[in-house]
């Protein structure tokens, strides 16, 4: 409500903690499509999200292969199997928090299980997001640097041990290992900067599942739709984090000075895309408020616009997917239970703990074998 406010009243704010922020999902989408005087070179890169064209496009392109449709058909069933495993326990019934068992392990499980990495490693990812988060709200750079430096420690372990002994089933570590740009193949240090986009897009990916559960938690009718109405579930997905973005925002940084609805932006200033609000923009949708799975989402940014459009979409949507239809499945209902949910912090906006009492079919149903 805070930044929907901020939308009416403020739509270009200046704060020394974000630099200007945009609210409206006109000046965002503006932004979005203007890479040239909005560059989204960062202190850290990040490839490909921190490169500005021309050096941008031929990383995107030899990266977003990864998450076609074969590749992704052929790890649903894997994540199927992920989901399944999670959820077993949590159907004895009782209470449970459904962050710490299991929005986070199965985003970071699964992450593991498409770079062919040990099952167990994904606690070691999670430790390395939430202290990244915290050091990226405290504005720590000692903090930073050293967590940096551990995932990077962390990621080279894996590539000595694939170069060793390849996976299997041609995993996508084999392949960044193999994979060209301009008839170089990747480094070792290009590859650890992949890797922290990927695993920073799969904290989000666990922010995203919190939010959907608490959403379904809350409204019993819809959670029930879905329950006899699966083929609903994706749709449902883009609305309800379009009302409730997992994600609160990203940088550019100006190459020129700029005006923007009468307010004059420095050159070399940062500007921060408040995504959650430009998503709730009533000048876009009616109602924006409102939950309505049936409404046209294709002006939403949850997946971010123009080339930066989030390469890993297909896979977060295919991991949300398998989730709800798992639950579902096998459940009459899940409700709150116990605390209220709490809320994450800047820069996520998920759920720190979420308690659930999750009710399972009856075990001699098929759904649930």
């Amino acid at each position: 409500r805070a930044y929907d406010e901020m939308r009416e009243r403020c739509p270009v704010a200046h704060s020394a903690f974000l630099g200007w922020s945009l609210f409206r999902h006109a000046d965002v989408t503006a932004v979005l499509a203007d890479p040239q005087a909005f560059s989204n070179v960062a202190r850290f890169p990040v490839i490909p999200n921190s490169m500005d064209p021309p050096i941008h496009g031929p990383y995107y392109e030899a990266l977003s292969q990864f998450f076609d449709l074969k590749h992704m058909a052929r790890l649903e069933p894997r994540v199927r199997e992920i989901a399944a495993n999670l959820l077993r326990p949590l159907l004895a019934g009782g209470e449970t928090d459904f962050i710490e068992a299991f929005a986070t392990p199965f985003a970071l499980k699964t992450l593991c299980a498409f770079l062919g990495w040990p099952d167990q490693q994904w606690k070691c990812l999670a430790g390395w997001i939430h202290g990244n988060q915290d050091a990226a709200f405290n504005e720590d750079p000692v903090a930073g640097k050293a967590l940096a430096e551990l995932f990077a420690k962390h990621v080279r372990a894996n590539l000595d041990s694939h170069r060793t002994s390849p996976g299997q089933a041609d995993d996508a570590t084999d392949t960044l290992l193999r994979t060209e740009v301009d008839r170089k193949t990747f480094s070792d240090d290009e590859i650890v900067s992949i890797l922290r986009n990927w695993a920073a897009g799969h904290g989000t990916v666990a922010a995203g599942l919190g939010i959907l559960i608490l959403h379904l938690a809350e409204n019993p009718e819809l959670q029930d739709r879905l329950r006899h109405e699966p083929a609903l579930i994706s749709a449902a997905i883009e609305e309800i984090l379009r009302a409730d973005d997992p994600l609160v925002a990203n940088r550019r940084t100006t190459t020129r000075e700029l005006e923007i609805q009468g307010r004059t932006i420095p050159k070399g200033d940062i500007v921060t895309l408040m995504w959650i609000a430009a998503n709730r923009d009533p000048r876009m949708f009616e109602g924006p408020d409102r939950v309505n799975i049936e409404r046209d989402t294709e002006a939403s940014l949850v997946w971010g616009r123009g080339i930066h459009l989030c390469m890993g979409a297909p896979l977060a949507r295919l991991e949300m997917r398998v989730a709800l239809e798992e639950l579902l499945a096998c459940t009459t209902c899940f409700e709150l239970a116990g605390a209220p949910p709490h809320r994450a912090v800047y820069p996520g906006d998920g759920l720190a703990t979420l308690s659930l009492r999750i009710k399972a079919k009856s075990t001699s149903s098929s759904e649930c074998a």
